[in-house]
C-alpha cells in the first residue's frame, strides 16, 4: 500500500510489526554463550551495587565501534562538529576492527557502530558490518543521511545492518538546519526513500529504520510533523531525544520550553540544573564500553575526548583491560563517590524519549 494511504491507524499496526520483527531479529542472536554472559554481567552488576564494592563477571553484552571522528556537518553541541577534539582525529584500521570482534563475538550481543563522526564516511563502513553480521551479532548505527545515495543505500539493506537511526531534527530546511549545521534537508529525505524502496526490492526486513528527533528549541513545535513525516516514508519508528548542551549552567537557546524534552530544569533565578540524580552507580561500566577508531578503550559516550581511558586495543588484548586494574578502580570510584568523576557530572542518562 502506497505511504500516502497509510492512516494514523495503519501506520500504528504497521509499526507494531516492524517492532515485533526487529525484537524477534534481537532475540534470535542471543546464543547460550551470550545468555550466559549476560547473566553473569547482570549479576555482578547487582552484587556491586549490593557490597558496594567492584565485582566483575562475564564480558560485554554490548559495545559501540568508532568508524571515524569526521563529520560533514557542523552541529554546534557536537565536538566533531565544532572540530574540538582535543584527541587525535582519523578512521578505524579494519584490522584492528577484526581483532577485536574476533575476541568478542562469542559473548557479544549488541554492537554499535558509533561515537562521533559520521560512519558512511569510513571507505570501508560496510564491509565491516558485514563481518560483524556473519558472527552473528546485532548491528546498529546512526547517520545524518547524507551518502545514503541509491548505491550505498542498496548496499546497506544487503550488508544485513540490523538497525539504523537517522537524524532528522526537522521537518524543514530551516528548522532542520538549526540544529545540524551545513545539512541539506532533501538529502536525508531522498537517503530514507532509497533506503526504504530497497528493503522492498530485496524483500529485506532490515535495517529496521528510526528517525531519532532531538528536540532543541527551534524544532519543538515540529514534533507531530516528523510523526506524519515518518508514516509518510514508511519509516519504522521515531525516537525523540533530549539534547544534551554543554553549558546548560546559565541557560542557553537550544533548551526546549516543553519541560518534557528538557534534560534541565529551571531553578527560577535564570540558571538551570541536570533534572537527574547522580546516583552512586552506573549500568554502563558493567555491561558496554566505547572504543574509539584508534583503539582506545573508554567506560561510555559521554568520554568523547577520551579522557577516562581504561586501556589501548593496539597493545593489549580487551579481555586483558576489561579486568585490568583501571577499570576496576573506575567502577569502583562510582559505587564511592560518582559525582567527583568530571565526566558523569553532566551526565542525563535515561532521557531518550520514544516515540
Amino acid at each position: 500500500m502506497p505511504a500516502s494511504y497509510l492512516t494514523p491507524f495503519r501506520f500504528y499496526i504497521y509499526g507494531m510489526k516492524s517492532k515485533y520483527r526487529d525484537g524477534l531479529n534481537f532475540l534470535s542472536k542471543l546464543t547460550f554463550s551470550r545468555t550466559i554472559n549476560a547473566i553473569q554481567v547482570v549479576g555482578s552488576y547487582i552484587f556491586s551495587k549490593i557490597t558496594q564494592r567492584s565485582w566483575h563477571w562475564g564480558s560485554p553484552v554490548s559495545i559501540s565501534f568508532e568508524p571515524t571522528t569526521s563529520c560533514n556537518l557542523r552541529c554546534p553541541e557536537c565536538p566533531s562538529g565544532l572540530r574540538s577534539f582535543t584527541r587525535p582525529t582519523g578512521m578505524l584500521p579494519d584490522d584492528l576492527f577484526k581483532q577485536t570482534i574476533d575476541e568478542l563475538h562469542r559473548n557479544l550481543l549488541y554492537l554499535i557502530f558509533y561515537f562521533q563522526g559520521e560512519p558512511f564516511l569510513h571507505p570501508h563502513f560496510l564491509e565491516l558490518v558485514q563481518y560483524a553480521v556473519a558472527k552473528g551479532i546485532y548491528t546498529a548505527t546512526s547517520t545524518n543521511a547524507h551518502f545514503l545515495n541509491d548505491e550505498n543505500a542498496r548496499k546497506t539493506v544487503e550488508s544485513g545492518l540490523d538497525r539504523i537511526i537517522i537524524s532528522i531534527d526537522g521537518t524543514t530546511q530551516d528548522t532542520y538546519a538549526a540544529y545540524r549545521v551545513g545539512g541539506n534537508l532533501n538529502k536525508v529525505l531522498e537517503g530514507t526513500r532509497n533506503l526504504v524502496k530497497w528493503k522492498k526490492a530485496l524483500k529485506s526486513t532490515t535495517p529496521y529504520i528510526i528517525f531519532q528527533f532531538l528536540v532543541v528549541r527551534p524544532n519543538e513545535h515540529q514534533l507531530e510533523e516528523v510523526k506524519r513525516l515518518a508514516q509518510e516514508l514508511q519509516v519504522d519508528d521515531v525516537w525523540f531525544k533530549t539534547a544534551q548542551i554543554y553549558d546548560y549552567a546559565q541557560g542557553s537557546p537550544l533548551i526546549p520550553t516543553i519541560d518534557y524534552y528538557s534534560r534541565y530544569k529551571h531553578n527560577g533565578d535564570g540558571s538551570f540544573a541536570i533534572k537527574n540524580k547522580l546516583l552512586n552507580h552506573c549500568w554502563k561500566m558493567w555491561h558496554s564500553c566505547v572504543i574509539t577508531w584508534d583503539g582506545l578503550v573508554v567506560p561510555c559516550c559521554f568520554d568523547k575526548d577520551a579522557e577516562y581511558r581504561m586501556g589501548d586495543l593496539k597493545t593489549q588484548p580487551f579481555q586483558k583491560l576489561w579486568r585490568g586494574t583501571a577499570y576496576k578502580n573506575f567502577r569502583k570510584s562510582l559505587l564511592k563517590s560518582r559525582n567527583e568523576i568530571e565526566m558523569c557530572r553532566n551526565c542525563t542518562q535515561g532521557t531518550q524519549v520514544w516515540g
